[in-house]
């Protein structure tokens, strides 16, 4: 099955060092992102990510303080060994404007890009409740 790369920034109205630990950590990210993340191999970064029921593991590949995360998934059949998925959150601040942007990067099986936008617009206006900020989608 071939993998479809969404693309999406949104202007969120808060730090970047208020909404990293929400992109980079098992406890931010299960506020927002996910049922349960947590961490099943500290010294390899491999996370289990749990979505519907199902655990997904990845690979934490990127961390770069207040600026990147990156998750790539494990391969769950052969067609994922030469084309993983994976997850990247990327910031970026406006001292002009005070706000910060955060793109995502989403590159999976899903190829529906109206069902990802309705998706990732659902989520990020949860994380925005939970730190009590205002976002537009870029």
């Amino acid at each position: 099955m071939a993998k479809f790369k969404y693309v999406a920034e949104f202007e969120i109205n808060a730090s970047v060092k208020m909404l990293f630990p929400y992109l980079s950590t098992p406890t931010g990210l299960s506020e927002w992102f996910a049922e349960k993340v947590q961490i099943v191999n500290p010294e390899e970064r491999i996370y289990n990510i749990v979505w519907d029921g199902v655990g997904h593991l990845a690979k934490l590949t990127v961390l770069q303080q207040n600026r990147h995360v990156k998750f790539v998934f494990l391969p769950e059949g052969e067609e994922d060994k030469k084309d993983p998925s994976f997850l990247e959150f990327k910031l970026t601040h406006s001292e002009m404007t005070e706000t910060s942007f955060l793109k995502i990067i989403d590159y999976s099986s899903i190829d529906n890009e109206e069902d990802l936008k309705n998706l990732w617009n659902t989520l990020i206006h949860t994380l925005c409740e939970l730190i009590g900020a205002k976002e537009n989608q870029i």
